[in-house]
């Protein structure tokens, strides 16, 4: 199970050195079994400046499950809200490591109805 996450950070490492060279603000995700996290980090990387997850209420109360489809697009949707309120519009989606389907995919295509370019 360790080889499969070292594996998995390796290719986050990739992508994001990949992105800190284009110096433009991202779009992380990160996701557990119960959970799903979305973060837009300021190009310096030292900085959060907006963040969704399936813990805060407002999402909670509307999705029973955390850890599904549905809940990583209404957290696309949500980041894409407050992002867009900050007058952020175009990042460069991280996708930590995780292969673009299901619940990753599900979030970066919320977020991009909703207005962010990536």
């Amino acid at each position: 199970m360790k080889d499969k996450n070292v594996a998995r950070l390796r290719r986050a490492r990739r992508t994001r050195s990949k992105i800190a060279e284009l110096k433009v603000v991202r779009l992380a995700v990160h996701r557990t079994n119960s959970h799903i996290y979305a973060q837009v980090i300021a190009p310096s990387g030292d900085k959060v400046l907006v963040s969704a997850s399936t813990i805060e209420p407002e999402v909670r109360k509307s999705v029973k499950n955390g850890g599904n489809v549905e809940a990583a697009a209404q957290v696309g949707k949500r980041i894409a809200e407050k992002a867009k309120k900050l007058g952020i519009e175009t990042v460069a989606f991280d996708r930590g490591g995780y292969r673009y389907h299901g619940r990753v995919k599900a979030l970066a295509e919320a977020a991009r109805e909703n207005g962010l370019k990536f």
